[in-house]
């Protein structure tokens, strides 16, 4: 089978997306597209694309009924720079292959990620993992900016002298902080990326990842914009609704509502 080009993906080919003080991401390479799940998904009917609304249609109907294997179709590779606490909660996606930069065998550039400014905010009270909304003073905020650049240095002077003095790479980079860049080469199939997309582009995910899923998007969507629209139309922001609250949802709009229930992917009928 030939393989798919699609001029929107190629026109990112190798086009660095600047990502937070010094990361980025890159779509290196790709494989497939909405043409290749809509093959994908009629193999039992014989090959082929039919016209662009049939492709829409189809492709809305598998994801807003959960039917993702043709999904896993599309494969897409991506080079990625990021502060390392943030590569830790992206490698919680385990269903990729991965290829990260050594410390035992590169010696690190001294690069580090910083807040901005706006960025520095107080523990939420309600939420132990997230910021509060509560506004930090400026004299603090530019306190935290500077002990952070300033603790960062120290880290990465004591380092160098490590390695000056015939310490070994991989003893002398524990001194080094969370949030050194690290990169890596990050491949995987569309179904798991779109799972990666939601969940940390959702508001409760750090602002440090969502950035990064926002520019996984803006690959997503040139790969393949079909999908991208369903998937904007069906899962982003939504969540799952138990069987009898749907049931219910059915019964109260099926008499003078059924192109909502239809568009929701709920049979009027039952």
């Amino acid at each position: 089978m030939e393989r798919l080009s699609i001029p929107a993906a190629d026109e990112l080919l190798e086009q660095k997306i600047s990502v937070l003080d010094h990361g980025f991401l890159r779509l290196v390479d790709y494989m497939g597209g909405d043409a290749r799940i809509v093959q994908s998904a009629r193999v039992s009917y014989g090959p082929g694309t039919k016209t662009v609304h049939e492709d829409r249609g189809l492709i809305r109907y598998l994801l807003r009924h959960g039917h993702m294997s043709p999904f896993e179709q599309v494969i897409l590779t991506f080079h990625a720079k990021m502060p390392i606490f943030v590569a830790r909660q992206w490698v919680r996606h385990r269903t990729a292959r991965l290829n990260e930069i050594s410390g035992r065998y590169s010696i690190l550039p001294e690069e580090y990620y910083i807040p901005a400014d706006s960025d520095i905010a107080f523990q939420a009270q309600n939420n132990r993992q997230g910021r509060s909304t509560e506004e930090v003073p400026p004299e603090l905020r530019k306190e935290v900016v500077e002990a952070i650049d300033s603790s960062c240095k120290t880290a990465f002077k004591t380092y160098h002298e490590l390695i000056e003095k015939g310490i070994s790479r991989e003893v002398a980079r524990v001194v080094l902080p969370l949030n050194t860049y690290t990169e890596w080469y990050w491949q995987s199939d569309l179904r798991n990326i779109l799972h990666f997309i939601r969940l940390r582009m959702d508001f409760h995910a750090q602002k440090e990842i969502q950035v990064y899923a926002e520019a996984m998007a803006k690959c997503v969507k040139a790969v393949a914009p079909l999908t991208w629209e369903a998937f904007e139309d069906y899962m982003i922001g939504t969540k799952n609704i138990p069987q009898k609250q749907a049931d219910r949802l059915a019964e109260l709009l099926s008499d003078d509502h059924p192109d909502v229930l239809k568009e929701c992917g709920i049979d009027p009928k039952g």
